[in-house]
């Protein structure tokens, strides 16, 4: 099958909002416990659009979007503001063709087009598919963090991976200088 790399639109949102709840209520890959509705996807939608930061979807030759990837602000202090972090979703029948690492490689790309210096994943520390894609995708392991969240009844670790996206680039001018 082919597929279609592409900014996501208002259309793609109750396909987002699958993969998102699918996430939540399948998968560690998300913390959060609760579904979201519609209306938390536009807000999620509106505020990227707002940032000027990017929504990729991989759509299949419907049209439909079988995945999403987006990053965002990872701190919210202006010392960070070259420092993003992503994430990246497939729907649970797409698991497994590689339609992740597309949609990470495209986001890596977008993220250097908006003069980023370092993208951030932040990955349950069980999840040794992720960790191997973000591996094979340039990341290096940065740190672990033991029992930092739960769900499912369980203890999580938080394994941070990070990608320099312009090594050896100086730090622009601080403002006012």
């Amino acid at each position: 099958m082919t597929y279609v790399i592409r900014y996501a639109v208002a259309a793609d949102l109750p396909a987002i909002l699958d993969i998102y709840n699918d996430a939540v209520l399948n998968t560690l890959a998300i913390w959060n416990e609760q579904t979201v509705d519609l209306a938390n996807r536009q807000q999620w939608f509106d505020a990227r659009q707002a940032q000027g930061y990017p929504i990729l979807v991989i759509a299949d030759a419907t049209g439909t979007a079988q995945g999403y990837a987006s990053f965002g602000d990872w701190r919210p202090f202006e010392g960070f503001r070259h420092t993003v972090e992503h994430s990246v979703y497939v729907h649970p029948e797409q698991r497994g063709k590689r339609l992740g690492p597309q949609l990470l490689a495209a986001l890596i790309e977008r993220a250097k087009a908006c003069n980023k210096h370092v993208m951030v994943a932040a990955i349950e520390g069980g999840n040794a598919a992720s960790i191997h894609v973000h591996k094979q995708m340039g990341f290096v392991t940065s740190g672990r963090m033991p029992q930092v969240g739960i769900k499912f009844g369980r203890w999580l670790d938080l394994t941070f991976m990070q990608l320099m996206l312009n090594p050896g680039a100086l730090p622009p001018q601080e403002r006012g200088q």
